[in-house]
């Protein structure tokens, strides 16, 4: 469910549509603001998983899921060449770890995660 509204917002991001409060931001900073999604949704899926809060987990881990399942979605390979093909592996990467991450409630594979968005972020955020 939540993996289906992320990959059409990602997608009415690329295609430059107005969406409801953003209309304004440009396609690069659409993409950041997915980014900082998927980083603030992790941090709660570890924060509800040091409390125990397996419901709250499972909740913000498929959030995080489908922001990169959005983030995937938006990638262009025919213009991103191999960059886009990477990062599409990296996206695939992510999501293993991520449901890893639910299955074992595991606090170290959510802190990989983000890690790895936080490298893939600042790359971006140098672009702008």
């Amino acid at each position: 469910m939540y993996a289906t509204t992320y990959k059409k917002g990602a997608s009415q991001y690329a295609s430059v549509h107005n969406v409801g409060g953003v209309g304004d931001d440009s396609p690069h900073r659409l993409i950041q603001m997915l980014m900082e999604g998927f980083l603030a949704r992790v941090n709660s899926a570890k924060g509800a998983i040091i409390h125990g809060d397996m419901e709250t987990k499972s909740l913000y881990i498929s959030k995080a899921i489908g922001i990169i399942g959005g983030l995937d979605e938006a990638l262009n390979v025919e213009q991103g060449g191999e960059l886009a093909v990477n990062l599409r592996q990296l996206y695939v990467y992510i999501n293993n770890c991520l449901l890893q991450a639910s299955h074992e409630n595991s606090v170290e594979k959510l802190d990989e995660v983000a890690g790895l968005m936080k490298d893939i972020k600042e790359a971006w955020d140098a672009i702008g």
